[in-house]
């Protein structure tokens, strides 16, 4: 796990001092080490989080024929991939030198090997081109800028600011689309001239310019599969285990994050099945709160497990406190709450591992999401996945601010309902085309590596969304409930977990927090990012009068105000949200 960035010019080398501003800007990623490859008109950096081949596995990889790799993430099928590669000598251990190989020999096409997550960038001198790569469910991030005479990549796109190759203008689409879905959708970012690599594309540069670009997808083709439940429930039981089984190959030290919910506790079973010596888990909880705190549903879990539980309180006073390094930390920026808890988990895990797994990912495969049942339900009853927006029917926002912020939405429903497809595949697709890689994978990336941890995500395996994706609806989705096959798998796996009991929906008290501090209106109206799109009485009014129904509006303007701060414009947070907020700009 790590941050890589690089420069590819017209012509002529690259500026040595620009290669130095983006390894800096991503030291966070990597502090174990630093990495630099220059040659012709290429230069590339890595810093680097060692996970596996700790001494041996240090970037740039060369093959000695011209060609130079740096990559962020794991290719956990490294060692099948050597074990095909008869006769190849490798110079490392590490699971990022077998996609060099296989680029010598497939090219481009290289990615369609690997099972993992990754962002890879791979220098061939020989045929002066550079290509980038990125996993097909968009785990880990990598943003490109195409400014004349060349091109950029980074991990982030603070660094790519940092470095002097691109502003921080904000697209007025993309900040309605923040503003009233909680993330930004496709490939264009917040950031004027700084584009995401999608989920599981592909590019090929030559002298400074993109010549190709190819996809490889998360999801198969086709409708649902029938199958007889015993059959399935054994599949299910031989794709989980084996993907978190791989999940697990490290040299480090790991654990997982334990929410309580089906899909951690899917992720517990089976990691306590692989360790024999126990898992260590860890939960958040929220006391003195009226939200549902999850740690004593976890203890029993793990107790049932034999799993050692570390439970971390998350308070009103780590809101005000962390609330800035968050912000900061998620310079592609996502309004999901859920990225304080993350934050202050990662920090407390940072003290006993490197290496977390988590159950993101089980909701979209496994149809999980209440929104999918309405989407299931015929015309004219079926109802649109997101109708609604944050702001709507409040008047805070000026006029024009959120115009056309449904229009990606919309062009991924256009994109994703391919023949054969239910309308609940159509519904799972949309939200990983866009959901889950822009928002849940862009916190948990952020707010992870902001502490030194990598984080994995067994769910979001190819192996795995083969099987899930193609189930059969009524395997997904029966009696009102979502996950059916899994929650079954899980009552014999783990009866402790209860699935068919009535879960409480993850809930973080911002609404509480905000409304117990209203004087915290005034210092967000005043904001020069708020200013711009907001009505400053109306935000103040806002604030004073916070509810259950505006609760989350009031916490998407205050997580702005400290975000356009720190990224557009350019003040380190020193403080908590109080002092940050009061040092006027």
């Amino acid at each position: 796990m790590c941050g890589i960035a690089g420069v590819m010019t017209a012509n002529g080398p690259p500026d040595e001092s620009v290669l130095d501003r983006l390894a800096e800007a991503l030291a966070h990623r990597g502090p174990d080490g630093r990495g630099r490859h220059v040659a012709g008109n290429v230069g590339l950096v890595q810093n680097r989080l060692s996970i596996i081949d700790l001494e041996g596995g240090k970037q740039p990889i060369l093959d000695g024929q011209g060609n130079a790799i740096v990559a962020n993430g794991e290719v956990y099928n490294y060692l099948e991939l050597k074990s095909d590669m008869a006769g190849q000598a490798f110079a490392t251990g590490s699971d990022c030198e077998p996609p060099l190989h296989l680029y010598r020999h497939q090219g481009p096409a290289f990615a369609r090997s690997l099972r993992g997550m990754y962002a890879i960038a791979i220098h061939d001198a020989g045929a002066e081109r550079l290509v980038l790569a990125r996993d097909p469910f968009g785990i880990k991030p990598l943003y490109l800028v195409e400014q004349a005479p060349g091109l950029a990549f980074a991990s982030e796109p603070q660094a790519l600011i940092a470095a002097g190759l691109a502003r921080p203008q904000l697209d007025p689409v993309a900040l309605a689309e923040l503003l009233q879905l909680q993330f930004t959708t496709g490939t264009k970012t917040i950031f004027k001239g700084i584009r995401r690599l999608g989920p599981g594309e592909t590019v090929v540069a030559e002298a400074g310019c993109v010549q190709e670009s190819r996809r490889l997808p998360a999801l198969p083709a086709g409708g649902p599969l029938e199958g007889s439940p015993d059959r399935l429930l054994d599949e299910l039981d031989d794709v989980l285990t084996e993907s978190v089984e791989l999940h697990q190959r490290s040299d480090v030290p790991y654990g997982m994050f334990l929410s309580g919910g089906i899909d951690s506790s899917v992720v517990l079973a089976l990691m306590a099945r692989l360790n024999p010596r126990g898992v260590l888990a860890f939960t958040a909880g929220f006391p003195g709160t009226r939200v549902h705190d999850e740690r004593a549903h976890a203890r029993d879990l793990a107790r049932a497990t034999g799993a050692r539980h570390v439970e971390v309180e998350f308070g009103e006073t780590d809101f005000w406190t962390l609330l800035p390094l968050v912000a900061a930390a998620m310079d592609d920026p996502a309004a999901d709450y859920a990225c304080l808890p993350t934050f202050k988990l990662a920090m407390e895990a940072r003290k006993e591992v490197k290496v977390i797994l988590s159950g993101e990912g089980g909701d979209e495969l496994f149809g999980g999401y209440g929104r999918y049942r309405h989407a299931m339900r015929p015309w004219p009853l079926t109802k649109p996945m997101r109708r609604s927006g944050t702001f709507d029917g409040l008047g805070v926002l000026r006029d024009g601010v959120t115009n056309h912020w449904r229009h990606g939405i919309k062009l991924a429903e256009r994109a994703e309902a391919l023949p054969g497809r239910t309308r609940l595949q159509a519904a799972q697709a949309v939200d990983c085309a866009d959901w889950l890689p822009n928002d849940l994978l862009a916190k948990a990336d952020r707010c992870l590596m902001a502490n030194g941890i990598e984080g994995r995500v067994p769910f979001l395996d190819p192996v795995v969304a083969a099987f899930a994706f193609r189930l059969p609806d009524h395997m997904k989705v029966r009696k009102g409930l979502g996950k059916w096959l899994l929650r079954r798998w899980l009552e014999t796996a783990l009866p402790a977990a209860r699935p068919f009991e009535k879960k409480r929906g993850f809930t973080v008290p911002v609404g509480e927090w905000i409304a117990a501090r209203p004087e915290i209106g005034q210092l967000v109206a005043r904001q020069p990012g708020i200013e711009e799109i907001c009505h400053p009485g109306k935000v103040r009014r806002l604030f004073k009068e916070c509810s259950k129904d505006t609760a989350f509006a009031c916490w998407t303007l205050l997580f702005y105000a400290l975000w356009h701060r720190r990224h557009v414009l350019g003040r380190i947070p020193s403080g908590d949200t109080f002092s940050e907020l009061a040092d006027t700009v």
